[in-house]
């Protein structure tokens, strides 16, 4: 077979490929503005849409005390935005489609920065709700937009370096939204953390307008529009709003001895096995699940998803460890996490560099590797008498494999895919990414909580009268209470008691927190074997490349 040559120029210049579609396809395509403006440019609306994932988590019961609601009513707040972005998020290759990529990331920042504004003004929780879904769904198409953009804009060789700097946007925004949403709460009002994604927003509409352009094969199919596939549509809503709430409510509702869980959890598989069957028989589906017979895709969408788990779930049990055992309020716990960000932007850009000169596969061995060995360290050092220096350097140590499972899994999931999917991987490898995030924070949670309760029992059947250690203890604490204490005498044994089941609930809590760490490490060794099943890319290689179908 001939190898094919890219069309020869006509009189008319850049009007051969816009007349002959295969030309634009094989002729190289490079944006009018520098890249690098161009990703700094969607990289400040991908960070201002993640960032808004987490912001809110520590200003709910300030929420729900300002619109007279419950602090379980509360929680809706986060449910309602996650749902709606996990709906939106794989949509959008299909919307990018139908109207051309820059002017899909435009509305989705046109949506989230109007939906902002309207949550800070709301007056009611409903109301709030209402515009949390319309910025979740607006938040959505955001991330992979970015990312695909980036994708688009760089040569395969530097790829690696731009999506440094959208990894620095989905782990860093997590990371320090906590500590910002405190800070905001707690010298401004719960309002502003909705605020100021205003003058954010119009800086992201203007600069986007100017500077992002759409590549030659991506081209706005209007009719797509009118053949809009709606039981696809339904199948992934039910799926998604099912796991997003079974999720976010199972912990609160004791799991599935809940019947309002078991029923969300029914619509999540039922949505799920619907969606499967319906979209892989379309011609022109929604999510195009067809990507997943490429076996590098596949394997790539599976480890980011459990590196999104592993990412959100350290991000959430240590600022919870602080503040459950160590004493810490929301803002000191989230400032322990400020050093691992100062890591990521060091670490993130030699990772990316590092992906233009070593092969994907082993820089996703050596990050799940080093994870192996963080959570090992994480597990020893977990004390309660841990101080906020360790809990910094501990951050320190959760990031530094990060840059390198994230960019490396991120490169190859591009690599053998062709380029006018672009949008559609970019859809699905953020999708899966919060997914991952979603569920093993709620696994975690719970295991932490299961854990503890285990100790805790093991630990009371050693408070006996026949141990020697646990009546000397008594018989100390109960001395201290009625003499030396000054508490007086006749409830010194009941105090004594009290302190010591005090003692031994925080013992068995940390324990819980030290298995799951376990837990994570003994993951991360079966993410090191699954890194290995990535195909052989050369470094730099980009769309078109390895990875076949299989």
């Amino acid at each position: 077979m001939s190898e094919l040559q890219p069309a020869s120029p006509s009189p008319t210049g850049a009007g051969s490929t816009i007349n002959n579609p295969q030309a634009a396809l094989l002729t190289p395509w490079k944006p009018r503005a520098n890249p690098w403006l161009i990703a700094m440019t969607v990289a400040l609306a991908a960070f201002m849409e993640v960032l808004d994932t987490s912001i809110a988590n520590v200003a709910l019961p300030h929420i729900a005390g300002s619109l007279g609601a419950s602090t379980n009513e509360g929680t809706w707040v986060l449910t309602s935005y996650l749902v709606a972005n996990a709906i939106v998020l794989p949509l959008g290759g299909w919307a990018s489609s139908v109207m051309g990529r820059r002017n899909f990331f435009v509305l989705c920042i046109t949506i989230f920065t109007v939906a902002s504004f309207l949550c800070g003004a709301a007056p009611s929780l409903p109301i709030l709700l209402i515009f949390r879904i319309l910025q979740g769904a607006g938040g959505g198409g955001m991330q992979p937009m970015a990312q695909a953009i980036m994708a688009d804009s760089f040569e395969p060789q530097k790829r690696g370096q731009a999506f440094a700097l959208y990894g620095l946007v989905a782990v860093l925004a997590p990371s320090i939204g906590p500590t910002l949403g405190g800070w905001i709460t707690d010298n401004f009002s719960w309002r502003w953390i909705f605020f100021i994604n205003i003058p954010v927003g119009i800086l992201a509409f203007f600069l986007v307008s100017r500077l992002v352009e759409d590549p030659p094969w991506i081209k706005a199919d209007r009719s797509r529009l009118r053949n809009m596939d709606y039981l696809g549509l339904g199948f992934l809503i039910i799926a998604m709003g099912g796991l997003q709430i079974m999720l976010d409510k199972g912990e609160e509702n004791d799991w599935f001895s809940s019947p309002f869980i078991c029923l969300f959890a029914f619509l999540f598989v039922f949505g799920m096995i619907g969606l499967f069957w319906w979209e892989w028989r379309q011609k022109a589906p929604l999510i195009n699940l067809k990507l997943f017979r490429f076996k590098n895709f596949a394997i790539c969408c599976l480890l980011m998803m459990l590196v999104g788990g592993v990412l959100n779930a350290s991000t959430v049990l240590q600022p919870q460890f602080m503040q459950q055992l160590l004493g810490y309020n929301a803002t000191t716990a989230g400032l322990a996490l400020t050093a691992g960000g100062f890591t990521l932007v060091i670490v993130m850009p030699l990772a990316g560099i590092a992906t233009g000169k070593v092969a994907a596969r082993w820089l996703a061995v050596l990050g799940f590797t080093l994870f192996v060995f963080t959570y090992r360290y994480a597990a020893a050092v977990t004390t309660l008498n841990m101080t906020f220096a360790a809990s910094s350097w501990l951050r320190v140590i959760q990031m530094l494999p990060l840059p390198f499972c994230f960019i490396s899994i991120t490169t190859a999931a591009y690599v053998g895919m062709p380029k006018e999917e672009s949008n559609q991987v970019a859809g699905l490898i953020n999708f899966v990414r919060n997914i991952g995030g979603s569920i093993l924070i709620a696994i975690t949670g719970a295991q932490v909580t299961s854990r503890a309760t285990w100790h805790q029992q093991h630990l009371q059947n050693a408070m006996t009268s026949a141990s020697i250690a646990y009546q000397q203890h008594l018989q100390a604490l109960t001395g201290y209470f009625g003499s030396g204490g000054g508490f007086g005498g006749p409830n010194g044994g009941g105090m004594a008691l009290a302190t010591i089941y005090n003692q031994l609930n925080a013992q068995a809590q940390l324990q819980g927190y030290q298995d799951v760490y376990m837990e994570l490490s003994y993951m991360s060794v079966c993410l090191v074997v699954l890194a290995f099943m990535l195909s052989k890319n050369k470094p730099g290689e980009g769309a078109g490349g390895g990875g076949g179908m299989h």
